[in-house]
């Protein structure tokens, strides 16, 4: 009797898991992609500025909403020499997110490097939108 009972508890659970899986797969099915804006660092606002400095040394994930715009900021903490740029492979809306998906991209092999280290890191803006943000 206890082995029927446990038989049919695994079902049961592999069936649960499955359809979880499945549902998942389809909330994250991309609705549109979202415009958006890369923000120099001079026009990053003071708030998030600070947050940045503070975070920087680290890897890091982090969005900031004012009244008008949500800003979506990805570092890559310390890297020991400069010359490193950042893609933005994917930014796009889902029913119930917002997903982001960035690159870091090394530096030219054939530019001299400064052997200083950098804290590459992005900013994104776009229009202000509630979803939360999922970071790829």
């Amino acid at each position: 009797m206890i082995r029927i009972k446990q038989l049919i508890f695994f079902i049961l659970l592999g069936i649960f898991l499955f359809n979880g899986c499945s549902a998942a797969s389809i909330q994250s099915e991309k609705l549109k992609d979202l415009d958006f804006t890369v923000v120099k660092e001079e026009d990053i606002p003071e708030q998030l500025k600070d947050e940045i400095e503070k975070k920087k040394g680290e890897t890091f994930k982090m969005t900031f909403m004012d009244e008008s715009y949500l800003y979506i900021c990805v570092g890559y903490g310390e890297q020991i020499t400069g010359g490193y740029s950042i893609q933005v492979n994917d930014l796009y809306l889902t029913q119930n997110a917002i997903y982001i998906d960035t690159n870091l991209i090394g530096p030219d092999k054939s530019e001299e490097k400064k052997v200083a280290a950098s804290y590459p890191y992005i900013v994104v803006k776009l229009e202000k939108r509630e979803e939360p943000v999922v970071f790829d």
